[in-house]
């Protein structure tokens, strides 16, 4: 049941995000849940991948890249989806910052209930 409420939670993150920062819209509370739902299979099907290649660069930059990657996640996902833009690469890197930011406040509100 925690699981619903995280997703259900995240997705009114993702509404946060397009309400913080214009260049990041969702369309309904419905998009942002499904949304949400395609960034989390994203994260946990290709994100271990696109480490994994990105290895070198990864450590040349100490860890940096791994922005990117989570940008071209959010952006991509933002591609795939109806009711869900995101204006650019730049856009999907900062929407993507604050969206983690929300996600990391929202499981530490999750530990702190359970």
């Amino acid at each position: 049941m925690n699981w619903l409420l995280r997703w259900i939670l995240l997705a009114a993150a993702l509404l946060g995000v397009a309400h913080l920062y214009p260049g990041v819209q969702v369309g309904s509370f419905g998009s942002a849940l499904i949304a949400a739902a395609v960034l989390g299979l994203f994260n946990a099907l290709l994100r271990p991948l696109l480490v994994l290649l990105t290895l070198p660069v990864t450590l040349l930059t100490l860890g940096l890249f791994l922005f990117v990657i989570n940008a071209a996640l959010f952006w991509s996902a933002a591609a795939v989806l109806d009711g869900f833009a995101v204006q650019g690469f730049g856009a999907a890197l900062i929407g993507s910052l604050i969206y983690s930011l929300l996600g990391l406040l929202i499981d530490l509100l999750l530990a702190k209930r359970s």
